[in-house]
């Protein structure tokens, strides 16, 4: 079953990335050539056994990515359900890490440290060179990395290595299931 749950999880985080390129790739040989990439780097992610050290560095560096791509939204966002959503992305992924560090303070030799993924700063600077197509780059990105987070907290729910952090894994999943059922509805 950890087996399935891994390979799950390896497989959404491939489709969530691959879903991510810059709103200037359309060719479909660039895509498949991305989405061939992205699917070994999640393959060797599955292979590597989850420490709770690992799951902290990847929930800290989603909350630190969906707070300033949601303050790019508020400033460059141009509908207002862009900006609505962006304000809650804020407010929530701010709570997150909140909870996150209560959580990692109950595990031993946890630390958090926020850092952004390379995957990540290149979403942002995407979204800095969006121009006009800022509202779509945005909600398709906030739905890939809704996507590859939810599989992230859902596979470290069923099993990780740390109870406090299971139980912020469970409790967040439901939170970002309702997050990626909002970004797909955005324009």
């Amino acid at each position: 079953m950890t087996k399935q749950i891994l390979f799950a999880t390896a497989g959404a985080l491939a489709l969530a990335l691959a879903g991510c390129g810059d709103a200037e790739e359309e060719a479909p040989m660039e895509d498949t050539a991305a989405a061939d990439q992205t699917s070994v780097a999640a393959d060797d992610m599955a292979a590597q056994p989850q420490t709770a050290q690992q799951f902290v560095d990847a929930v800290a560096g989603s909350d630190m990515y969906e707070i300033e791509a949601s303050r790019l939204a508020q400033e460059n966002g141009t509908s207002e359900g862009v900006k609505s959503f962006a304000q809650m992305m804020i407010d929530d992924h701010t709570s997150s890490s909140t909870k996150l560090k209560d959580a990692a303070a109950q595990a031993t030799g946890v630390t958090v440290n926020p850092q952004m993924t390379p995957k990540q700063q290149q979403d942002l600077q995407a979204l800095r060179d969006a121009g006009e197509n800022f509202d779509q780059t945005y909600a398709q990105q906030q739905v890939a990395a809704h996507e590859a987070t939810l599989a992230l907290l859902q596979g470290y729910a069923a099993n990780g290595d740390n109870e406090a952090l299971k139980a912020f894994a469970q409790e967040t999943a439901t939170v970002v299931e309702g997050h990626l059922t909002q970004a797909r509805e955005l324009p």
